[in-house]
Parts: C-alpha cells; structure tokens; sequence
C-alpha cells in the first residue's frame, strides 16, 4: 500500500457528500474526511488534507473569492467536479488555480486518478471538458454586461440597475441589448438563461 493521501471533499449538499466520501473510500489509499462550505471545522485532517474535492457549483454566485480561499487553505491541490454544459464553472476553476477538472459524467475511477495525480502536483483534465474549457475562455460579455443582466437576474428593474450601477437608463437598456445580441438571445429572460446554464454568473 502507497502512502495515504489525505483527502477533503467540499459539499454543501450531505446527500451527495456523503456519496462522494464513500466513492472515494473505495481506494484504500486515501484517508478521506468533509468539511461544510465556508464553516469553521474542528477536524484537523480535514485542514491539513492534501487533496480538496469540491462541486464546481460551489465557485457560481456573487462571492468570487470561495476558490481562492480554498487554494489557500489546501494548498492549491483542489479537483472540481462539474460538466462540458457549464464552461464559466470551468474557466472560474481552472482561473483560480484548481489543478483537477472532472467531468460529473465520468467513470467514478476517473475522480480516484484525479485526486491521485492532483496529489502528486500534478494538472488532471478530462479530455471531455477540454472543449468547454476553452469555450469558457470565449464569454462573451463585459463586466458591466454581465453586472446587468446579473441585476435583471434579480428580479430588478431598469431604474433600479440604473441607480445601482451609476448609469443613465439608457445606457443599461443599451447594455442589455448588446448583452442580448452577443450572447444569440431572445430577449432578456432568454439571455440570463443563456449566461446562467453556461455558469458564467
């Protein structure tokens, strides 16, 4: 038996980290515990584990900063786990250095080798991501596109993103048809739909 690698699983779903623990306890070379997304966790094999395992749904939302905390605190050995359907998921991983991308759809064999091979320092990608990596390489809008249609997301009304962003009205109304046009929307529910499944919010 090789040395144990000390292994993390991010998940704030227990169902589903439960599974993910259990999956990755099948090889009897990883000693692996979990941690609740952004609490305080008295487990110091968890803080102290070589290999993070996380949902790539953890880095969508407001707070950008979620990935660089968890590189900080594992060291940069983070595997996440998303798919080819959201390339912003992919490109807010690998930009905030997680070594390994897997793909939800592959063998359960494959997270194994990823956590493997992160352990040892080393990049994991799954060649079915490829594409959707560079592809999350390619958004499409400006900060201050996506900031209005994250807005109009929201619920909120052109004179309140307005307000927000400091704009006229008309320049988040030319903001949103541009957004609209760039990403081969309908309109602007069609739009945040589009930038919403690809995860580039």
């Amino acid at each position: 038996m090789g040395e144990m690698v000390r292994t993390v699983v991010v998940h704030d779903e227990n169902l589903l980290c439960s599974a993910l623990v259990q999956l990755l306890r099948s090889d009897d070379t990883l000693d692996v515990s979990s941690l609740c997304p952004d609490a305080d966790c008295p487990d110091h094999r968890a803080v102290a584990a070589d290999v993070c395992v996380m949902d790539g749904e953890y880095l969508t939302g407001p707070d950008k900063g979620r990935v660089e905390r968890l590189r900080i605190r594992f060291g940069g050995r983070l595997v996440v786990l998303t798919t080819a359907k959201r390339p912003g998921v992919l490109r807010r991983a690998f930009d905030g250095g997680a070594l390994g991308l897997v793909d939800k759809n592959a063998p359960a064999q494959r997270l194994i080798t990823a956590v493997h091979t992160v352990a040892r320092g080393e990049r994991f990608l799954d060649e079915s991501l490829t594409v959707a990596l560079l592809k999350g390489s390619e958004m499409p809008l400006t900060t201050r596109e996506l900031g209005v249609l994250a807005l109009a997301s929201q619920g909120a009304p052109i004179a309140e993103i307005a307000a927000r962003l400091h704009l006229s009205r008309g320049t988040v109304r030319n903001y949103m048809a541009t957004a609209i046009r760039k990403v081969g929307a309908r309109n602007r529910v069609d739009a945040i739909r589009i930038v919403q499944s690809a995860g580039w919010t």
